[in-house]
């Protein structure tokens, strides 16, 4: 066994290499809007900061570029940096860090990303651009002027199968549709008001087709409950639509902007939560699994962090999302860990377990533990398929400085495992020992 430098820990992060929810934790990332590109999943959110200090009157959400994000391994998200920073908006103003929600859509060979921002020229709350590019993570070709006759927030695109193209946008009480030209830079005609929505401020509008009918899902705040995540649904993208219900509930009182995306066979809704920050103008990207019923209406989404994907090798494990926890429990990691949770409280024969982790062809050398500890008696173990089953790993509890001084761990993998298995992390001690270690994260590889 033997420790691993801050250079690797640092250049983990780095990646966004964290992984179930929230997906990222090294930014803040808000209204993600999720796609599948040619197999791939991206995702397009935008990007909340703390205002800067000499940032005078600063905008409630303070939101200065966007960051484009791919899955690169069973849930590992890998940033491709600043795809657009506010001060490159050709017809944008100056530092106004209101870069809101975006989209991207592909037609043909070519990938569309379209944003708000705040027109220099005054005309609007806020204009909707387009970029260009070849590729789904840039460099984008920005349009010189915004898409004519469209003001609003929120832009979501739908291509239907006859390649007709719509862009839905709004805020506020109102939201708007219109047809896109085949060059996706202009509307054909004047923005219809999407009707049969219920009433209140609704914004994130975000469409999609399944089966032959067509769902509008928004951002809904009703007057005694706060933003919600709703839905609607039409025969045709221009609507009328008729309301449905909530596809997920008011979280802690605070805005909730979402995606709908199929990826594997299976639906999944991305949203937002500040479970990190604490305040609701920084938030965190987050992903959970969504399902129809029979009749086509949708089955209400609950938050969990748990969330979605299957690690693989070389995925970092954040086990307090865990799928069961027996013995311990979960806290706010401490010191200057980055955001996140880990499993403390671990006693003698406490454990806990987290599904489908699947090590592949059986190449896996090592573990590495992300722990802090404050004593030197005890260990952890790592089963597969029970708390008694095989045991690919073993650490000895070590003195790291003490409960909030973190270190990263390796032991060798004891046996071959190969496969997907449900893993097991099992703490022993002395019985009556309340402390033996606080556990963040595994890195199989």
């Amino acid at each position: 066994m033997k420790q691993i430098s801050t250079l690797l820990i640092i250049l983990l992060f780095a990646q966004g290499a964290l992984s179930q929810n929230p997906l990222v934790t090294h930014i803040y990332t808000a209204d993600p809007t999720a796609r599948v590109f040619d197999g791939q999943l991206y995702i397009y959110p935008s990007h909340d900061i703390v205002p800067p200090a000499d940032l005078e009157n600063p905008p409630r959400f303070c939101m200065p570029d966007y960051h484009i994000f791919s899955l690169e391994n069973g849930n590992t998200w890998k940033d491709h940096g600043v795809a657009l920073d506010q001060n490159e908006v050709p017809w944008g103003a100056k530092n106004s860090y209101g870069m809101w929600a975006p989209d991207c859509i592909k037609k043909g060979n070519k990938y569309y990303y379209y944003y708000p921002a705040k027109p220099k020229d005054g005309s609007a709350f806020r204009r909707i651009g387009v970029g260009v590019s070849d590729n789904p993570t840039g460099p984008f070709k920005w349009e010189k002027n915004y898409i004519d006759g469209v003001s609003g927030i929120d832009p979501g695109l739908l291509i239907d199968e006859d390649g007709q193209s719509y862009l839905f946008f709004g805020g506020g009480h109102e939201l708007y549709v219109a047809p896109l030209e085949n060059n996706m830079k202009k509307i054909t005609q004047k923005p219809l008001l999407i009707e049969g929505l219920p009433a209140g401020y609704k914004e994130g509008s975000f469409p999609f087709k399944k089966d032959s009918t067509y769902y509008l899902t928004f951002a809904h705040v009703f007057a005694d409950e706060g933003y919600t995540i709703g839905y609607a649904t039409s025969q045709n993208p221009m609507g009328p639509y008729t309301y449905q219900g909530k596809i997920m509930d008011n979280i802690d009182n605070g805005t909730n902007h979402h995606s709908v995306v199929n990826y594997n066979d299976r639906w999944i809704l991305f949203y937002h939560w500040w479970d990190i920050s604490g305040q609701n103008k920084l938030r965190s990207m987050r992903a959970d699994y969504m399902e129809f019923k029979p009749d086509g209406t949708i089955r209400k989404v609950k938050p969990t962090l748990r969330g979605i994907n299957q690690p693989t090798l070389g995925d970092t494990i954040q086990i307090d999302r865990y799928n069961e926890i027996k013995g311990a429990q979960t806290a706010f990691v401490g010191g200057n860990e980055p955001n996140g949770w880990m499993v403390c409280e671990t006693r003698m024969m406490s454990h806990v377990r987290f599904d489908q982790v699947n090590f592949g062809a059986g190449t896996a050398k090592s573990i590495q533990a992300r722990v802090a500890c404050g004593q030197r008696i005890g260990s952890f173990e790592v089963h597969v398929d029970s708390p008694n089953g095989p045991t690919v790993a073993t650490f000895p509890a070590q003195h790291t400085g003490g409960w909030n001084s973190w270190t990263t761990l390796e032991a060798p993998v004891k046996q071959k495992i190969d496969g997907v298995h449900d893993l097991y992390v099992v703490f022993k001690a002395e019985w009556g020992s309340t402390k033996i270690v606080n556990l963040n994260w595994l890195l199989i590889e």
